[in-house]
């Protein structure tokens, strides 16, 4: 039987997030620049001829009953009425309630592996246009590389960033993102980015990160979670700089760029890992984290082409 095996569904990280307005709908108008990085999910996906979905969870991990890879797999059922099925197996190891967009991730990935599995051979915009009504995120996972990103997650803008490196934690409890959302310490944004000036700007995740100022959701995060408090101040304390990603409980620093050639690198591992010895690191109160590099373009970019 057919299969596809070690698909990375990767994670992201905002740089930069922006609340810019709200639609009628109750959704909330935003900008960031999204970029992914080498903390992945992987994903494993056998031809079923019976038209059955089924998910396995490699690791034993707690997952949903009914998560996002399966939806997907549905979804794409539904509108091209396939008849084939498929048995989807996932190893979990991005955090959950992290704002690295991780369910989402293994949706988009989910969606990739089907198209081709199934030799369905759906274009990428219509599989963005299926990706969006998974979730917000997804189209940027279909996208295939870092993109300045407007809407509520839907229009991308594509960029070109130079690797970087990246040191990220996260507490043992998730943050709800209807939780922020709902917050008066929600701020907003009084100017939007202006997309021309990107080419200036998009030289390094610093510039990025300096020339476009906070996460908007940081404030209400704070108040809500001591977990993201704490991260914070040790993120600062240990390497200089600190911020929220998204909308969960995850915290990176901007560490030196690989290509730079500065050596840092076996030195940000040991001060991650210090940093991280000195938490709970073991059961349902560990603190989890790790040095991650951005990637230039999806794993999987070009399925959909």
């Amino acid at each position: 039987m057919k299969a596809l095996h070690d698909l990375a569904a990767p994670a992201k990280l905002n740089l930069f997030l922006h609340v810019v307005g709200k639609r009628p709908d109750g959704y909330h108008l935003l900008q960031s620049v999204f970029v992914l990085i080498d903390w992945a999910d992987t994903l494993h996906v056998e031809l079923r001829g019976d038209g059955t979905l089924a998910r396995h969870d490699v690791l034993g991990g707690d997952l949903p009953a009914d998560d996002l890879c399966l939806r997907a797999a549905r979804l794409l059922q539904a509108e091209t009425g396939c008849t084939l099925g498929a048995d989807i197996h996932l190893e979990k190891r991005l955090p959950a309630g992290a704002g690295m967009g991780g369910g989402s991730s293994d949706a988009a990935t989910t969606l990739l592996a089907l198209n081709r599995l199934w030799d369905l051979r759906l274009p990428l915009e219509r599989l963005l246009a299926l990706g969006l009504k998974l979730g917000a995120d997804v189209p940027f996972f279909l996208g295939g590389g870092p993109a300045f990103v407007e809407g509520i997650g839907e229009i991308l803008h594509p960029l070109t960033l130079p690797e970087q490196r990246f040191a990220v934690i996260k507490g043992p409890a998730g943050l709800a993102t209807k939780d922020i959302f709902s917050s008066e310490l929600l701020a907003r944004s009084e100017k939007l980015a202006i997309v021309a000036g990107f080419p200036a700007l998009a030289g390094t995740a610093e510039n990025l990160c300096e020339g476009f100022g906070q996460n908007d959701l940081q404030p209400a995060a704070e108040a809500i979670s001591s977990e993201v408090r704490d991260a914070l101040a040790l993120m600062s304390k240990q390497f200089g700089n600190a911020r929220m990603t998204g909308s969960g409980a995850a915290v990176f620093s901007v560490l030196g760029s690989k290509l730079s050639g500065d050596g840092k690198d076996g030195k940000d591992d040991q001060s991650l890992a210090t940093l991280l010895q000195e938490l709970p690191h073991e059961g349902p109160a560990a603190w989890t984290g790790r040095i991650c590099h951005s990637l230039a373009q999806h794993p999987l970019a070009g399925w959909a082409d």
